[in-house]
């Protein structure tokens, strides 16, 4: 391994503090993922082959995918870009800001702009793009990268995110997660309400309809899609699926292995720009351009590579959480063999980085690694990690690969390998290949290693290869395997495998058994269950009392002023009611006022959602900007599950909808929960139940 990547290891293992915070990742993330499994609606291995088969046909189809969601894409009023690498990505996003005279941008997390150094090209055209995820924008204040794909802020204590905001924003030194995040909320809250361009990433792009889906938490990825005038959206030509049934299965999986989550707070669905609501000869509602950059950068060759597999990942982490050696070094150790960090870590990206920027730059990372298997079992689209790490050490390269094929019958020996290591390899591969060379060279070394070594452990020779500075090489057996199974088998009476009945075969471990439709009422229960485990709270009414028990809220809360849809979108006479009780009802946002009230269209009952969709007379900024959101709906409108939800057409026919499950929320500060990080704290549903 490279030098500067040995002293980056050991520095992080050095590092006690950094050591402690990543092991209360790990123990976090991996009692909520495997807590969150049983909630699934069917197996959790079926749904991983499921999900890996929709990821293997986009992949090896990507270039018809891809045409088909252009083409959607663009009916539906998204100006794409095509972008082949990383400097033509950036161009275009200066091209953008320049001609709409930008000078702030408001970013939510996008790995692809860290991979392509966006901030950096945005920096020296003197253009401020501020990053409003949490972590990232902790990161980004202590000049650093992103140290996890989903937890940027991973290697940090909250006392030293506590140092930081005292001595960058100027509040009185606390170690309070939450008055850390009430900091960070007020201070970037004018950073979404003065940014001339929200710029995202993108968690999937439906090729069916031309959806752009966003999975977030805190709600700074619906502020970037909602505010500004213009979005851009950053995407890799690879985060395709072919339908709204096939996002649904993925949006199962995503936040279930990310976060813990059945649903993440907010999953935004995206279908084009805005439609144009003059006030005062200003546009009042949301983005009046979305552009969709889609970056190639060495993805198009991979797919057609023997390391095709490693597009298939959905940039979970669960890979990272789960590995024995990310768990020891932490993101930031794993570099180029310039010092150059690497935008992806742990084992995913030990085979992403060489694939994508450079085998001889990072195909040393592939080593990293104890081949476990912990990574492709964590996988929730059942990537094989150990596989493709293999393939990186064997030196294989996407570029000088025309089809899923080697180029070449002999096998390949990373560039990076010390010769001997190289050599040994090949040696190692003659012997392999034939029965009867391994069985001989296997008796010989079980015979020479007693004879040289009879009681201590064999061949400790860490002044050449490094190895017994941490561990010994085991002594070989003195009879190879297949003698003692051969041995083991001819001794054992040979009996019949047991017949599979019917009953064994229907009811395997994990299966779930067949349950009749749910009716209303068990849904109503189920959905006010779930959503008041999110922290939401879920109050039943008739229509006669909506008014009554909305005006018993806000006089509770001594709320006099809310921004709510027009009229017609809520319960007739509602707003009339409470402009009667002395309520101020506004229709457009503005930071000072505390409520916002919408309708909800529907409901999904297996994890506490509402679903709102957008329009000029229902701003979807009434469920985001206030701190606490009312949402009235319809007992008759909850879902079972779901893909019922995903495929209604009121989705299709909006221009941006929302599923919400409970309030805004964030685990970025040394895994503590803070509710209301950018949107609404407190989510609250009336459901109307008139039978």
């Amino acid at each position: 391994m490279p030098n500067k990547f040995k002293t980056h290891i050991r520095t992080s293992l050095a590092n006690s503090h950094l050591q402690v915070a990543l092991d209360n990742n790990y123990e976090r993330r991996r009692d909520g993922r495997l807590a969150a499994y049983s909630s699934l609606p069917e197996d959790v291995q079926l749904m991983r082959q499921r999900a890996h088969a929709v990821r293997a046909e986009v992949i090896s189809h990507l270039d018809e995918y891809l045409e088909k969601f252009i083409r959607n894409a663009a009916a539906n009023g998204f100006i794409i870009h095509p972008a082949a690498d990383a400097a033509e990505a950036v161009q275009i996003v200066l091209d953008i800001a320049r001609s709409n005279n930008a000078r702030l941008i408001a970013k939510a997390k996008s790995m692809v702009s860290e991979e392509i150094h966006l901030n950096e090209g945005l920096e020296q055209a003197g253009i401020r793009a501020i990053e409003t995820d949490l972590g990232e924008y902790i990161v980004q204040l202590r000049g650093e990268h992103p140290a996890h794909i989903i937890t940027p802020a991973v290697h940090l204590q909250r006392a030293d995110v506590g140092k930081l905001f005292n001595e960058k924003l100027g509040i009185p030194y606390t170690e309070d997660v939450s008055v850390m995040c009430r900091a960070a909320r007020q201070e970037l809250r004018q950073v979404f309400l003065q940014a001339d361009i929200g710029l995202s990433g993108v968690n999937f792009g439906v090729a069916e309809s031309g959806t752009l889906a966003l999975v977030t938490n805190e709600g700074n990825g619906r502020m970037v899609v909602t505010l500004p005038p213009i979005h851009i959206a950053l995407m890799g030509v690879e985060r395709l699926v072919p339908s709204l049934d096939d996002l649904a299965l993925m949006l199962y999986l995503l936040p279930r292995w990310a976060t813990g989550q059945k649903l993440s707070s907010y999953v935004s669905l995206v279908n084009g720009p805005e439609t144009p609501v003059l006030t005062g000869g200003e546009i009042t509602q949301g983005p009046r351009q979305r552009h969709i950059i889609l970056l190639d950068n060495g993805r198009r060759a991979v797919s057609k590579s023997d390391l095709a597999e490693a597009l298939y990942c959905i940039r979970c982490g669960a890979c990272l959480n789960m590995c024995p050696v990310f768990r020891e070094l932490g993101g930031h150790a794993y570099v180029g063999i310039h010092g150059q960090g690497s935008t992806y870590s742990g084992p995913i990206g030990s085979v992403i980085s060489p694939a994508l920027f450079g085998q001889s730059e990072f195909g040393h990372l592939a080593r990293a690694s104890s081949l476990c298997g912990a990574c492709k079992e964590a996988c929730p689209v059942d990537i094989d990690l150990p596989k493709l790490l293999l393939r990186i050490r064997a030196g294989i390269n996407p570029s000088q690969q025309v089809d899923n094929r080697q180029t070449s019958s002999q096998p390949r020996y990373s560039p990076n390998a010390p010769g001997y290591l190289a050599w040994g390899l090949r040696a190692f591969n003659w012997m392999a290949i034939s029965p009867w060379r391994f069985a001989f060279a296997q008796r010989m070394a079980g015979f020479f290693s007693r004879l040289v070594a009879p009681k201590t452990p064999w061949l400790h020779l860490p002044a050449i290869t490094g190895w017994g500075y941490s561990k010994d090489f085991p002594r070989p057996a003195s009879r190879p395997f297949r003698d003692h199974w051969a041995q083991r088998k001819s001794a054992a009476p040979e009996s019949p495998a047991p017949a599979l009945s019917r009953q064994s075969v229907v009811e395997q471990p994990g299966s779930k058994p067949a349950e009749s439709a749910p009716s209303q009422v068990d849904l109503v229960e189920q959905f006010a269950r779930e959503l008041s485990a999110l922290g939401g709270t879920v109050r039943t009414c008739q229509s006669s009392e909506l008014g009554k028990c909305i005006l018993d809220f806000l006089q509770k809360g001594d709320f006099r002023r809310i921004q709510a849809w027009d009229g017609a979108q809520l319960p007739k006479g509602l707003l009339d009611e409470l402009r009667a009780a002395g309520i101020q009802v506004d229709t457009d946002h503005d930071p000072a006022i505390p409520v916002g009230l919408t309708g909800v269209d529907a409901a999904i009952a297996e994890s506490g959602t509402l679903l709102l969709t957008g329009a000029p007379d229902r701003p979807l900024t009434a469920s985001l900007v206030p701190e606490i959101h009312l949402a009235v709906l319809h007992a008759s409108t909850i879902h079972a599950d779901l893909p019922e939800v995903l495929n209604l057409p009121e989705i299709q026919q909006s221009k941006a909808a929302v599923l919400i499950s409970g309030p805004s929320r964030t685990a970025d500060i040394e895994m503590t929960l803070s509710m209301g990080m950018h949107g609404p704290r407190e989510v609250h549903a009336f459901c109307l139940n008139d039978r």
